[in-house]
C-alpha cells in the first residue's frame, strides 16, 4: 500500500525548480493568454467607443454653448455681435421708415393747414387761396415725410448713430441678453412671443438733428419705446428657455467634449484609429450643425410676415447674430479634419507611407546640405535625433494648448498654428538629420 506522498498529482517540491511546459501545456497557456488579451481589448474598445460617441454627439452642443456663454460673459464679444446691425443697409432702411412714419404720424397736419388758412383769411386773401390752403393736407404731409426721411436717413447712416448703438449696447450688456436670459433692455428682445429689434435708445440721439430742421417738436420724436417686430411665434419662449440653459452650461460643454474625446483616445487599443474616428465624427456633426443653421434660417425667414418686417432686414439680423456661431462650427470642422488627416498619415496606408517617405527624404537632403555648407549641430542635433518622439509630441502639445487657450480661434488661426507646428517640426528634423549627415561624412 503506497504512502500518501505517493498518491495524487505531484507538484514541484520546495527548492526544486519548475519543470518546463510541454508542447500541449504551452499551447493551452497561449490560448488562455490570447483569450484574456482579447477580452481586455474588447473591453477597452467598448469603453473607448462609448466615450467617443458621447464626445461626437455633444460636440454641436459644446459649440453652441460656448457661443452662448461668450455672448453673456464677454461684453466686447456681444458688442462685436450686434455692432454690424447699425451699419447694415437693410436694417437702416427699416429704422428710417419706422422712425419717419412715427414722426409724421405725431404731426397734426390738419392743424397746420387750418392755421395757415386762418392767417390768409385774416389778411383778406382771396377765397380760393383760403380754400386751397385748407386742402393742402396731403401735399404738406408728403413734403414733411420727404424732409423727415432725409434727415432721419442722414442721421441713421452717420458714424454717430453707429457709435451710439455700440455705446448703448455696451452699457446695457447686463440687461441686453433677453434672448438668453429674458431680462430685456438690449438690442434683441423677446416680448410676448415676439422677437423685436430695439432701436429706441439710439433713436433719441437723432433728436438734436431733427429738431429745428423740420416741423417737428422734440416731444414728437419717438424715443425709448421704438422697437421693430422681427418675428411672432408662440414657441419663442421655449427657445429662450433652451438658450438660457445653454448659457448656464456653455462654459463646461466644450471642456466636457474635449475630456471625453481625450479619454476615448487614451482608452482605445489603437489610439491612431481613435483619433481618426473622433475627427471624422466631430467633422460630420459640425457639417450637420452648419446645415441645421441654414435650415433654421429658412424657417425663420418663412415665418416673417411681410407686413411685420422686411425679409432683407430679418435675414441681416439672423446672419449677424449667428455669424460667430457659424465661424466656431467651421473652426471645429477644420480642427477635426486636421486630426483625422494626422491619424491617417501616421498609419500604414500606401498614401501615408509615400508622404512620410517623401518628407523624410526632403528633411534628410536638407540636413546633408546643412552639413556640406559647414554647419555642425553637435550635441543638439544628436539629442534631437535620439529624442525625436519627445520633441514631436512637445511641439504638437504646445500647438494644441495654444489653440485651446486662444479666446476665439478662427479657421485662419488654426491654419497659422498648423503651419507654425509643421515649420518647427521641419527645422528640428533638419537639425537631427544634419547629425546623421555629419557622421556619414
Amino acid at each position: 500500500m503506497g504512502s500518501p506522498a505517493d498518491s495524487g498529482p505531484q507538484g514541484p517540491r520546495p527548492g526544486e525548480p519548475d519543470r518546463p511546459l510541454d508542447a500541449q501545456e504551452r499551447a493551452e497557456y497561449e490560448r488562455l493568454r490570447r483569450h484574456a488579451g482579447l477580452r481586455h481589448r474588447r473591453l477597452r474598445t467598448c469603453v473607448a467607443s462609448v466615450l467617443l460617441a458621447l464626445a461626437v454627439l455633444l460636440a454641436p452642443l459644446g459649440v453652441v454653448g460656448a457661443w452662448a456663454s461668450s455672448q453673456i460673459n464677454d461684453v466686447d464679444r456681444y458688442v462685436q455681435t450686434v455692432a454690424p446691425l447699425a451699419r447694415d443697409p437693410a436694417v437702416q432702411d427699416v429704422v428710417v421708415e419706422r422712425v419717419t412714419d412715427g414722426v409724421v404720424a405725431r404731426v397734426d397736419v390738419r392743424r397746420i393747414t387750418d392755421a395757415l388758412a386762418d392767417i390768409l383769411a385774416d389778411r383778406d386773401a382771396p377765397r380760393f387761396l383760403v380754400d386751397a390752403a385748407r386742402s393742402l393736407d396731403e401735399q404738406l404731409k408728403d413734403g414733411l415725410t420727404t424732409a423727415v426721411r432725409y434727415v432721419v436717413k442722414k442721421a441713421v447712416t452717420s458714424d454717430a448713430f453707429a457709435e451710439s448703438w455700440d455705446n448703448v449696447n455696451r452699457g446695457a450688456h447686463t440687461a441686453a441678453m433677453d434672448v438668453l436670459t429674458g431680462e430685456g433692455g438690449g438690442a434683441i428682445e423677446i416680448k410676448d412671443d415676439a422677437l423685436t429689434l430695439n432701436v429706441g435708445a439710439v433713436v433719441e440721439e437723432m433728436q438734436k438733428q431733427l429738431v429745428g430742421t423740420t416741423l417737428v417738436d422734440a416731444e414728437q420724436i419717438p424715443g425709448a419705446d421704438t422697437s421693430i417686430v422681427l418675428l411672432r411665434n408662440d414657441r419663442l419662449s421655449d427657445a429662450r428657455d433652451g438658450a438660457r440653459w445653454l448659457g448656464v452650461l456653455g462654459p463646461w460643454l466644450p471642456v466636457t467634449v474635449a475630456a471625453l474625446a481625450g479619454l476615448g483616445v487614451w482608452a482605445a487599443p489603437s489610439r491612431r484609429k481613435a483619433v481618426m474616428s473622433a475627427g471624422i465624427g466631430i467633422g460630420v456633426m459640425m457639417c450637420a450643425l452648419l446645415v441645421g443653421l441654414s435650415v433654421v434660417r429658412q424657417v425663420y425667414l418663412d415665418a416673417v410676415a411681410p407686413v411685420v418686417q422686411s425679409q432683407e432686414a430679418a435675414a441681416a439680423v439672423y446672419d449677424t447674430v449667428i455669424r460667430f456661431l457659424r465661424q466656431a462650427a467651421v473652426t471645429v470642422l477644420v480642427i477635426a479634419l486636421i486630426a483625422a488627416l494626422a491619424g491617417y498619415l501616421y498609419g500604414p496606408g500606401r498614401g501615408a507611407t509615400a508622404v512620410r517617405s517623401a518628407a523624410g527624404q526632403g528633411v534628410g537632403a536638407a540636413g546633408h546640405a546643412l552639413v556640406r555648407s559647414g554647419w555642425d549641430t553637435g550635441r543638439v542635433g544628436a539629442w534631437l535625433r535620439t529624442h525625436r518622439p519627445l520633441t514631436t509630441g512637445t511641439v504638437i502639445a504646445a500647438g494644441t494648448l495654444t489653440l485651446f487657450l486662444w479666446s476665439y480661434p478662427t479657421p485662419a488661426v488654426v491654419a497659422l498654428l498648423l503651419l507654425c507646428a509643421v515649420f518647427v517640426l521641419a527645422i528640428l528634423g533638419v537639425l537631427a538629420a544634419a547629425t546623421d549627415g555629419a557622421e556619414k561624412h
